[in-house]
């Protein structure tokens, strides 16, 4: 397995050197940006349903899901992003690739562990007023990029065969840049203001999960878990400067703390284990306090989030001798989302859909997933912007035992 986790990250380190930007959504101005970890792509291929204690796939929704772990995962994950934006008036595509999770699963008896690395929310816009036809007006052009991400190291117990509690920690951070052009036709020299904040901050959440056999084989499965509310401290710096100038001038800014809101999940499903699974999830989150001094507005303003998902998985015969297409697992599921922001009045929402297949690698545990998602968010209602997106998904979960002495030397 050591071998698949060095090959998997030399295609990861390929790979994100291609994704230096997570999102072309122009809302990803406001707060700290677009949220982007929905869950490892076996739980985002079922709109982020994640209530089975899986012995195979992490599931990084909930600490307490680690004690379930048979064998060593480690899992890795990216997205091909496709978008139509569109106004009343106009439209444009973007395209892009990121880098979502990568993370790894240590069983301990009755004892789990994991850790790792997810992009948490990002920034990537470019907006443009083009007024340079016209003699004496304003141009104008916003850029935004950088993020937030973070480390995580969780722990699991399980209290009883079928109950597991756990908690994770979690250090964020990241930076954003956003940079303002101005120009006036007629007018030889622009302006230009660019502002920098460097985001760092620990969190800290818990989880419990419990299943419970109602008929046979077919059991109940349940999951909760709870993260705290926690500050996001951002130092920042504002640098102001006119075209042709080599002396910029440095603002004196002073530092800003955020705050991340607490987050609910709720989670219940019945099915046979490594056989079929219908479950929903629901998700609220409070409103925090996310505007920092650059991209505060007076038509914004920050709601609670919420997300309601439905979804499951259905595995022929995980145990086919005969028939390969028999151990490919069939995901899909539905979502409806608020994703916590008001502009213009307008409450901005995410419908979609997502389908996905888990496909074993011969001989082992370990299995390639595949995933598209295809949605709405936003509305071309009150001169806002809506987005027609559809993501193509991949990722690795390789297994195996590790710290296992050899009977024979």
């Amino acid at each position: 397995m050591i071998k698949k986790v060095i090959l998997s990250a030399c295609l990861l380190i390929s790979f994100v050197s291609f994704a230096q930007q997570g999102t072309a959504s122009p809302y990803s101005f406001f707060g700290i940006g677009d949220v982007r970890f929905k869950g490892t792509l076996e739980n985002r291929s079922m709109a982020g349903v994640a209530v089975e204690q899986d012995t195979i796939h992490l599931n990084l929704e909930n600490p307490a899901s680690y004690a379930s772990l048979i064998q060593t995962t480690f899992t890795v994950g990216g997205t091909f992003a496709t978008s139509n934006l569109k106004t009343t008036s106009a439209s444009e595509k973007a395209q892009r690739s990121t880098f979502d999770y990568l993370a790894l699963g240590i069983p301990m008896g009755k004892f789990g562990a994991s850790f790792g690395l997810i992009p948490v929310t990002s920034v990537g816009y470019k907006i443009r007023n083009d007024n340079s036809a016209t003699e004496g007006a304003t141009s104008s052009q916003l850029d935004g990029k950088g993020g937030v991400n973070k480390v995580y190291f969780g722990l699991s117990y399980k209290i009883m065969k079928d109950w597991n509690i756990g908690v994770d920690a979690q250090y964020n951070f990241g930076k954003i840049t956003t940079t303002s052009l101005e120009a006036i036709t007629g007018v030889q020299n622009g302006t230009a203001e660019v502002n920098t904040s460097e985001l760092s901050g620990t969190a800290f959440s818990f989880g419990t999960m419990y299943q419970k056999k109602i008929y046979k084989k077919v059991s109940m499965f349940s999951s909760l878990s709870y993260t705290f509310s926690s500050n996001l401290n951002s130092d920042n710096t504002r640098v102001i400067s006119v075209q042709g100038d080599p002396d910029p001038y440095v603002v004196p800014t002073e530092s800003t703390k955020l705050k991340l809101p607490n987050k609910l999940s709720i989670g219940l499903g019945v099915g046979e284990a490594r056989k079929w699974l219908v479950g929903a999830n629901m998700t609220f989150q409070g409103d925090g306090q996310l505007a920092n001094y650059y991209n505060a507005a007076d038509n914004v303003r920050y709601e609670s989030y919420s997300k309601y998902a439905l979804g499951g998985y259905y595995l022929p015969n995980y145990s086919s001798f005969t028939s390969y297409m028999s151990r490919i697992t069939y995901r899909a599921g539905l979502k409806y989302e608020k994703i916590g922001l008001i502009v213009n009045n307008e409450s901005i929402k995410d419908v979609g859909m997502s389908l996905g297949a888990g496909i074993p690698i011969p001989g082992s545990f370990s299995n390639v997933n595949l995933g598209i998602e295809f949605g709405k968010r936003g509305t071309t209602s009150a001169d806002l912007v809506q987005e027609n997106y559809v993501n193509f998904s991949v990722s690795f979960s390789f297994n195996d035992k590790w710290f296992v002495k050899s009977k024979y030397q």
